[in-house]
């Protein structure tokens, strides 16, 4: 059972809480974002050793970081945990045994175009292939996002399953990144889905209130206030140093808008597989009134091997957190087996 902090329902906002970042936007902090290996060793004063895998890598799945996100890493760092998590490396190139291309199955999940079914009680559309970070260890890293609905007609055909089958009660927006949507086309989205009587709930789930805060905006905010199915935003934090500055801010105004906000992270080597990196994360999230959800082992996903975690580890360490943190505070740690009628709790 989950017990959430804040009301769905809330009063629109005003006064401060109202006003976007700043002389920012957030089209022109994309636009503005990282995209050459060579830029990125350069700004952070990488070793050189990393300039040619990295080149290498970046062919296979393209280097992409917004400015706000490195702007959080340690210069001259190799082993930053931020950098870890979006810094090409030749060793993506390596086949291993085990690891593929559609490791959680969302191919014979497919329904309808942008449309996966997996869980019941709920459905996933995959609203956009475009993110604003590339983590080397997406688990669609492979996945055929040119085969998905780009224009608002395209929907249809998902729309109407989903109307059809009255033992669906909760949407998910995902991708890529539903939040890489504008205001406009997100709102027609969310108002279609409300139409729908016997959908209860909207969940999106989303990174750019880590990686680029400044999607965080006022239309936005008035579109989940609005929304008829209460609104869920689950958002992606692997590390406690990455909830700090605009990323903080931009994560309090979802919840004193009244939205409840889940967090799921991904164990990863090198990242966050440790107790007191686990420990540091859950604290960072609880004080920003965001509840620790789901810490998944990762999805095996050809080119993100060396960022497997042993099991064991991942267990030695959620009993370590209920020993130091309140039962709220603690992730349930999970695997998705292609598949599977439900997540696997693994402790």
């Amino acid at each position: 059972m989950l017990f959430f902090f804040t009301s769905s329902v809330s009063a629109p906002l005003t006064g401060p809480e109202a006003a976007d970042f700043p002389g920012t936007d957030w089209h022109r902090a994309l636009a503005e974002a990282v995209r050459d290996p060579d830029e990125l060793i350069r700004r952070l004063d990488l070793p050189e050793t990393l300039r040619e895998p990295a080149r290498r890598a970046a062919e296979l799945f393209p280097l992409l970081v917004p400015g706000s996100y490195l702007d959080r890493m340690r210069r001259g760092d190799p082993h930053d945990p931020l950098l870890a998590q979006v810094l090409p490396l030749g060793i993506e190139g390596t086949p291993a045994p085990g690891f593929g291309i559609d490791p959680v199955g969302d191919s014979a999940a497919r329904r309808a175009p942008g449309l996966l079914h997996k869980y019941q009680g709920r459905v996933l559309m995959v609203t956009t292939g475009a993110c604003a970070v590339h983590c080397r260890y997406c688990f669609r890293r492979h996945y055929p996002y040119s085969d998905e609905p780009r224009r608002l007609a395209d929907w249809d055909q998902a729309f109407q399953v989903i109307e059809s089958d009255t033992s669906v009660h909760e949407v998910i927006f995902s991708g890529g990144d539903p939040l890489m949507l504008t205001d406009g086309r997100l709102a027609q989205l969310v108002s279609r889905v409300g139409e729908i009587s016997h959908v209860a709930r909207l969940r999106i789930h989303t990174r750019l209130p880590i990686v680029l805060p400044e999607r965080v905006t006022t239309e936005f905010l008035a579109i989940l206030q609005e929304s008829r199915p209460t609104p869920i935003v689950v958002v992606h934090a692997n590390h406690s140093r990455e909830l700090v500055g605009p990323c903080a801010e931009a994560l309090r105004r979802l919840v004193r808008g009244g939205v409840t906000v889940l967090n799921q992270a991904v164990l990863l080597r090198g990242v966050n597989d440790s107790v007191e990196a686990q420990f540091d994360l859950a604290h960072a999230l609880v004080d920003l009134g965001i509840i620790p959800y789901y810490l998944h082992q990762l999805d095996r996903v050809a080119g993100a091997a060396h960022f497997e975690v042993e099991e064991e580890t991942g267990s030695e360490i959620i009993s370590e957190l209920r020993r130091r943190l309140p039962g709220y505070a603690v992730p349930r740690y999970v695997r998705e087996t292609a598949g599977g009628e439900f997540k696997e709790v693994i402790a």
